[in-house]
């Protein structure tokens, strides 16, 4: 089974898609989300591993408008607790390090660290754990990654700090994603993601929440996308958590009424484990 991530082994993309999918797995690796989507669209990959929030820095916006311009399925998803190390050159302390590289949502959910240090200057790269191979291979002495305890082993770095991130609970929220939905019934479906868009009348939003709340639906989060070629005009996208599979397409169709625009991103299996 081929499987996209954004990074390359020893990335948090790489824990998550074998925390989700095992370690029998072929990855194909990219250095920025934008690659993943094609790679699905050609049949290139099974499936892909797309992050699309963290608890420290937020959702990532773009990651959302790729799965919506794709037309992508989202299959299920993997809540992964995050732990940022500082790692360098064997030998090395904090003392010699001068410059740090890393992916930026790295470097913002390390902030309290380095507002303590800062002699450090930080430099933003496409991927955490390609920063800490590039220091090994290359033997760069001065610089430091910010990257998991796994890139550490696996490139045979020393950890010069462990957990730096500003909050200890950090956890990251990913999609595995799918080129096409997948229209068989599995009874295990109970949780939803939607994007929808409201006519322009008033308490057209509340309207829309009501129904979901009448039919016993629980909204886990709502996030909203400008719509580029209509200034001013905002696109919601939502997760629900729903229990009974009548009642969630009874307010599906209701909701159609209510909207100019709603479009399901995907069913798929809550992942009761997070963090």
């Amino acid at each position: 089974m081929k499987i996209a991530i954004q990074g390359i082994k020893g990335s948090f993309h790489e824990i998550a898609a074998k925390q989700f999918f095992g370690n029998g797995i072929d990855l194909v690796e990219c250095m920025t989300f934008t690659e993943i989507p094609q790679l699905l669209k050609n049949n290139q990959v099974d499936f892909a591993i797309m992050a699309i929030e963290n608890s420290i820095a937020g959702a990532i916006l773009p990651n959302y408008a790729l799965i919506d311009e794709y037309d992508l399925s989202i299959e299920g998803e993997v809540y992964l607790n995050i732990h940022h190390h500082l790692m360098g050159l064997k030998g090395q302390n904090l003392q010699d390090i001068k410059e740090v590289w890393s992916h930026p949502m790295a470097i913002l959910q390390c902030r309290k660290f380095f507002r303590n240090h800062p002699n450090i200057k930080l430099i933003e790269e496409k991927d955490t754990a390609e920063v800490a191979q590039r220091i090994q291979k290359e033997n760069i002495k001065g610089v430091a990654a910010i990257a998991s305890k796994s890139a550490a082993n696996l490139f045979d770095l020393e950890v010069i700090e462990d957990d730096i991130q500003t909050i200890k609970n950090n956890s990251t929220r990913f999609f595995i994603l799918k080129k096409e939905k997948n229209n068989n019934i599995n009874p295990l479906k109970n949780k939803a993601s939607l994007k929808f868009i409201t006519k322009h009348e008033t308490g057209s939003l509340a309207e829309v929440l009501d129904i979901f709340a009448k039919h016993e639906i629980s909204l886990t989060k709502i996030q909203s996308l400008p719509i580029i070629d209509k200034q001013w005009s905002y696109a919601f996208f939502i997760d629900l958590i729903y229990d009974d599979n009548v009642l969630y397409n009874n307010a599906l169709h209701l909701i159609q009424k209510k909207v100019t625009h709603v479009k399901v991103l995907g069913e798929y299996e809550r992942n009761t484990e997070k963090l």
